[in-house]
């Protein structure tokens, strides 16, 4: 079993930066493939950002790329998302997820979720 905790979410206004963390505990993370989604009010769930097990290979959402950068530590067993340039469409839930296997997008291919961390850009 794994469980996933993100922090970091707030308030930002549009151009500001926030960094997302989310901590993962139990099994051993680090050979889990690590992903970002966010949902927005009445909408579905969306891939943001993922990154393999070494770190060595990232993937990103063509909306959010070169604006967002997802890094894992795992001595620390922590994958963290830095969001720069934020835009009022980055509002939503941010949910951190972990899967066995390798890089998908569809969420339904994840295995752990966390609770998810508000993010609300405004103007």
């Amino acid at each position: 079993q794994v469980q996933l905790v993100e922090s970091g979410g707030g308030l930002v206004q549009a151009g500001g930066s926030l960094r997302l963390s989310c901590a993962a505990s139990g099994r051993i993370v680090n050979t889990y493939f690590m992903g970002w989604f966010r949902q927005a009010p009445g909408k579905e769930r969306t891939f943001v950002a993922a990154i393999t097990f070494g770190g060595r290979t990232t993937y990103y959402a063509d909306s959010v790329k070169g604006r967002f950068t997802i890094s894992r530590d795992n001595a620390k067993n922590t994958v963290d998302l830095q969001m720069n340039s934020l835009k009022l469409e980055d509002t939503a839930v941010y949910y951190c997820s972990a899967r066995r296997g390798s890089y998908v997008r569809d969420p339904q291919g994840y295995d752990y979720w966390g609770q998810g961390t508000q993010v609300t850009v405004s103007s």
